[in-house]
This record gives structure tokens, C-alpha cells and sequence, in this order.
């Protein structure tokens, strides 16, 4: 019986191995920042935030926000 390939991780989750070896933090500390902010602030404004107090680049920001939004629609 042939073993099969593990499912190709896709989506904004598929940025999280290089966003914690970019800048150094695991996903849950990412995550839970954006957590906190959602509160008050809207999808963009977070990635604003992201990019502008921890230096993040668009893409990561925008797949850490993405992430976390919809895993709280769920």
C-alpha cells in the first residue's frame, strides 16, 4: 500500500513558517495580537497596524489577519 503525501498547506496558512522565522515569534503570539485588536479595528486597519508597529510586510500581515478573522466567523 503506497503512503500518501501530506495535503500541501494552502491559503494564509501556508505564510506562517516563514512569518515565524521572519520575525521570530510563533503564529499564537501573531494571532493573538490580531485577537486583540479586532475589537476595535477593521480587516486593513490591522495590517496597517502589523506592518507599521512590528515591521511586518504586507503579505504576512494581510495573511495573519485573514486567518484570524475567519477562523472567528467559524
Amino acid at each position: 500500500m503506497a503512503a500518501t503525501a501530506p495535503e500541501k498547506v494552502k491559503g494564509p496558512a501556508s505564510y506562517f513558517p516563514s512569518i515565524e522565522k521572519t520575525y521570530g515569534h510563533p503564529m499564537d503570539h501573531w494571532l493573538g495580537l490580531v485577537r486583540q485588536q479586532q475589537q476595535s479595528m477593521k480587516h486593513m486597519e490591522i495590517v496597517n497596524w502589523l506592518k507599521a508597529e512590528h515591521g511586518m510586510g504586507h503579505g504576512h500581515a494581510n495573511a495573519v489577519v485573514a486567518f484570524c478573522l475567519a477562523k472567528g466567523k467559524g
